[in-house]
């Protein structure tokens, strides 16, 4: 459902019926390909090589090439209400790879904002381990009045999302590097999941007045109704 409910929250914020909202969630094993996958030759293939390996496949908000999550990643958003959003594109970026830069310092990580040369689904805002490889990625989508930052953060789980990567970025016809793909944990000791998050929240709430705030039904039945719309054929 994440992506449908995201286009539900951006929607939401955009029209003033939220307020600005952040959503950390762990989404389990997923293939999350761009809207340029889509359009590829190799996309149904690609798709095909993610469920073989047990992953479902979904079309998500933001643009960018396929990312994969496991168990091992997080997915953080953040939606924002926006007067003028192309104007704020690359403050949004930055601001947003520069918080969770932070936040993998406080645990030991060397952490920076820029791309590794061959990473997968490539950007100016990745945030990588020393310059060698990439921890999390960012894409970002906007609607008249709101604007929509998503992450992919490999907490662990490396190798799993190289294994799945390789079969569908062939499929894909992309070219890129595997080893650099890196997880937060391995870049420390005793850096877990748990730590993660809660250096991630510390490092939000010092830039935010962060509340706690429960889903609605409404959101949650408009998000299934559209279900459909992000799941790959």
């Amino acid at each position: 459902m994440g992506p449908a409910l995201s286009r539900v929250l951006l929607n939401q914020v955009a029209a003033g019926e939220r307020p600005p909202t952040i959503r950390l969630s762990r989404p389990g094993r997923v293939v999350a390909f761009g809207r340029r996958d889509v359009h590829s030759e190799g996309y149904g293939r690609a798709v095909a090589a993610a469920r073989s390996a047990g992953f479902e496949a979904m079309e998500r908000l933001t643009g960018g090439r396929a990312a994969v999550y496991t168990e091992g990643a997080l997915s953080l958003t953040i939606t924002t209400p926006e007067y003028e959003p192309g104007r704020g594109t690359m403050r949004r970026f930055g601001d947003a790879a520069e918080t969770l830069t932070l936040a993998l310092r406080e645990l030991g990580v060397d952490a920076r904002t820029g791309a590794v040369p061959g990473e997968y689904c490539p950007g100016d805002f990745s945030v990588n381990s020393g310059g060698k490889v990439k921890l999390a990625g960012i894409g970002q989508r906007m609607v008249k009045g709101g604007a929509h930052v998503g992450f992919v953060i490999v907490v662990s789980d490396s190798q799993l999302v190289r294994d799945v990567l390789e079969p569908v970025y062939r499929e894909l016809e992309l070219e890129w590097n595997p080893d650099t793909v890196g997880a937060i944990a391995e870049q420390g000791e005793g850096i877990q999941m748990a730590k993660v998050e809660a250096s991630l929240l510390s490092a939000l709430g010092s830039r935010r007045d962060l509340r706690p705030a429960t889903l609605d039904d409404a959101a949650r039945d408009q998000a299934e109704a559209i279900r459909s719309w992000h799941r790959s054929p």
